[in-house]
């Protein structure tokens, strides 16, 4: 048993969709959120750059005095995991890819898509990903272009959002694609805008939220590092932008809590 945090780490808001599964599957665990803000979004910066913002992030919570790591951004995961766990080798750290294996097993008409940042797109994870699992599928590459700058200004039920968002995905419709990964922790909180931009198409949308929880659910249990059942949850939140910024991280996560009867 361990009382202490396991720390939640993201570009902005976005793995706050992780935030929600984790208190959902584990909600006496406590659990410290790091939003970057500072650098926010992380889809066009180079790896090394990448690398160098999530080597902070952990370093904050490891002082943070965290007992796992969860890198709750796709792109920072893509860019970073294998740095990330060398660096800390003694320190579970769970990462994020988008669920490409899921959707190609479960597709009938053998096509998806993958919406996601243009980095992670790009990227050596994601590219063997879909080469091991999409032999015989075909995968449409879409970059969710202004997706995480609507999430980062909570503009998620604004016309605005929508308009950007059946712009980017419009194009899918009528294609015979049955599935679509959202492939950025962002995007999640984008689902009922997706949904209705498709609306009338026969689409699963899929993220990685929940798979993610219950990994993390498995290595506590593996490591002997669980919260006890008693335990009351310590909610914390950081970011390495300013104040105004740590404030809005908590009251999105308060809304969700709400949302989620915790």
């Amino acid at each position: 048993m361990n009382r202490a945090a396991i720390g939640v780490y993201d570009s902005g808001f976005g793995g706050l969709s992780v935030w929600r599964e984790l208190r959902r599957l584990l909600p006496n665990e406590s659990l410290i959120y790091l939003g970057d803000g500072k650098n926010c979004p992380y889809g066009g910066r180079s790896r090394e750059q990448i690398t160098t913002f999530a080597t902070e992030a952990v370093e904050r919570l490891v002082q943070e005095g965290v007992k796992m790591v969860v890198v709750g951004c796709n792109t920072a995961t893509t860019a970073a995991i294998d740095y990330l766990r060398g660096r800390w080798p003694d320190m579970p750290i769970v990462g994020l890819e988008p669920a490409v294996k899921p959707a190609c097993l479960t597709t009938q008409t053998r096509r998806i898509a993958v919406l996601a940042t243009e980095h992670s797109l790009r990227s050596d994870m994601f590219l063997k990903t879909a080469e091991r699992y999409a032999a015989d599928v075909e995968v449409v590459k879409v970059p969710g272009e202004g997706f995480v700058e609507i999430v980062e200004n909570d503009m998620e039920h604004t016309v605005e959002a929508q308009a950007i968002v059946r712009r980017v995905v419009e194009p899918l419709r009528g294609k015979d694609i049955d599935k679509i990964v959202l492939g950025c922790t962002h995007y999640p909180f984008l689902r009922e805008a997706i949904a209705e931009a498709l609306q009338g198409e026969n689409i699963d949308i899929i993220d990685s939220g929940e798979a993610v929880a219950r990994r993390v659910e498995w290595l506590l249990e593996r490591y002997n590092i669980k919260a006890p059942s008693d335990a009351v949850a310590d909610l914390k939140f950081i970011t390495f932008a300013d104040e105004q910024y740590r404030l809005r991280l908590m009251r999105k996560a308060q809304r969700i809590d709400l949302q989620s009867g915790l």
